[in-house]
Formats: structure tokens, sequence, C-alpha cells
């Protein structure tokens, strides 16, 4: 009797002190209707005009990367998972809000965009400062600060609506921030010398920041996942733990990409520019030279006329 007593006592402690079966969460494909529509509209746009001016393979595998990676942000088990999962969530948010803006931009050039330039310029004119660079910073940073306030988190999962109204708003505010900074045509209020970099720090540090915070709180502030059955073994607090270091690394390794990217670019235009400029002052020498020559040919002439 003893002996059964200290076997059913030894399993009971056994069962407080081991931990939680991992529940395997929903992975199915949501494959939400809008967005496919969205993407196979767009793609096809791109496609027929990429095909009009004979435009590079690169551009074009850029652009389609850009648009593969919409599709599972919204349509994957990403989404699904985003809905049960913080740190999941938070791979949705960035693949929306970073990702997919840089490749569909990457995929662009000026003679692409050339039916569309002159209503782009015009739309610029018209919006005035809400073409500005630093209503692109205040507009990232806000889309990121408001929808993870907790009231507006929880409720996003929660209302079909809203949730669709928050990615929405990340792919405006990242293909906003980003088209300052990769736009293939010449924008009025262009960012040149340190603007590039200056513009960036001004985001990504405030959003890696707010992953840190998440990072390090003590406690988990997003109700919604309270309760949740610790899908993947995971407690609400190591979950938005894992979603905040994500956050904050993908901001710094996003950056770190960028301004390498915009310094290796701007160089080249620089090489550009002084080729182009050594061109034209070697043009204007060589017809100076012809023109001297032209003369001292008619000096000739009119002497020998005498």
């Amino acid at each position: 009797m003893r002996c059964l007593r200290a076997i059913a006592a030894a399993g009971t402690i056994a069962g407080i002190l081991a931990p939680p079966l991992a529940v395997a969460p929903d992975a199915s494909w949501s494959f939400e209707p809008g967005a496919i529509v969205l993407v196979a509209a767009l793609t096809f746009l791109y496609v027929r005009r990429w095909r009009e001016i004979d435009g590079s393979f690169g551009r074009l595998t850029s652009f389609l990367a850009g648009m593969a990676l919409v599709l599972i942000a919204l349509c994957s088990p990403i989404d699904r998972l985003g809905e049960q999962l913080f740190l999941m969530h938070m791979v949705q948010h960035l693949l929306l809000l970073d990702l997919a803006p840089i490749l569909v931009l990457l995929g662009l050039t000026k003679v692409l965009l050339r039916p569309l330039t002159r209503r782009l310029v015009r739309i610029e004119k018209r919006a005035g400062v809400f073409a500005h660079p630093v209503f692109a910073i205040v507009l990232y940073v806000a889309t990121m600060a408001v929808w993870h306030i907790p009231a507006m988190y929880d409720a996003a999962l929660e209302q079909p609506v809203l949730h669709v109204l928050e990615h929405v708003s990340f792919a405006i505010a990242g293909g906003l921030y980003w088209w300052h900074l990769l736009s293939p045509i010449r924008a009025r209020q262009r960012l040149g010398g340190m603007g590039p970099v200056v513009y960036m720090l001004a985001t990504k540090v405030f959003v890696g920041l707010l992953g840190i915070l998440l990072a390090f709180s003590p406690d988990a502030i997003y109700d919604f996942y309270e309760d949740q059955p610790g899908y993947w073994g995971l407690t609400p607090g190591t979950d938005q733990a894992v979603g905040g270091l994500i956050m904050a690394l993908e901001q710094s390794i996003v950056m770190g990409v960028a301004l390498v990217f915009l310094f290796t670019r701007a160089l080249s235009e620089s090489e550009r520019e002084d080729k182009r400029r050594e061109r034209l002052e070697d043009d204007a020498e060589a017809a100076g030279d012809a023109a001297r020559r032209a003369a001292t040919a008619a000096r000739n002439a009119r002497a020998k006329s005498r």
C-alpha cells in the first residue's frame, strides 16, 4: 500500500515538474481571396509592361519575389499561425512592412514606369506635406507603435475587418517609406547626402527599441495570447520575447543591408555622372578644336585670296 502511495506521489510530482506537452497550432493555408486577386492583377500589369519594354530578368525576379512574399504573408500558414502565436504575427508584419515593398520597388525602373511618371509627379505636387520623407518616417513609426498597443493589437486579432485594415496600413506605410529610398523616379523631395542614413536611423532605431521592449518585458502584455494553449510549448511571455527579438534583429539587418545598397548605388551614380561630365568636356574640347581649325582655315583661305 505504501509502495502504491509512493508511486502515486512520485507521479504527481513528476506531472507538476514536467513541462507541458507542446500543442501543435493550426498551420493550414488561408487562401485570402482579396490578396490573391490583388497580387494576380498587379503581376499581370507588370509582366505585360515588362514584355513591352523587354525588361531585365533580374527586375522581373525581384518584383515576382515581392508579390510572392505578399501571398506568403496573407495566404500561407503564416497568416493562420499569426492568429495563434505572437512571433508568427511579427513575421507577417515584417514581410508586409519591409521585405515585400523592398523587392517590389527594386523591380521597377524609369522606363517601366514611364506611362505613370507624369501622374506620379502631379500626385507628389498635390500631396504636399504627405509626400515629404518626414511624413513617411512618422507614418512608419506610428503604424508600428499604434498597432502594438495592447488594446489595438487584441482588437485586430478578434475582429476580421480591423485585422484587414491593419495589414493594409502596414503595406501602405512600408510602401511609402521605401519609395523615398528606392524609387526609380527622381522626387522633388529627394534624399541626398547623409539624408538616407538619417532617414533610416530615425525609424529603424525606434522600431528596434520597440522590439527590445517587447522582448524584455517582464510580463506578456497581450491578453489575446493568454488564452492560447501554449503552442509549440511556448508560454505567452516566451512567445512575446521571441517576437520582440525578431522585430529588433530584422530592423537592424534590413537597415544595414539597405545602407550598403544605397551607398553602392550612390557610388555608381557618382561614377556615371563623372564619366558623363568628362564626355561632355571632351566633346566641348573637340568642338573647340574643330572651331579653331575652321577659323584658321578660313583665315588662310582669305590670305591666299588676297
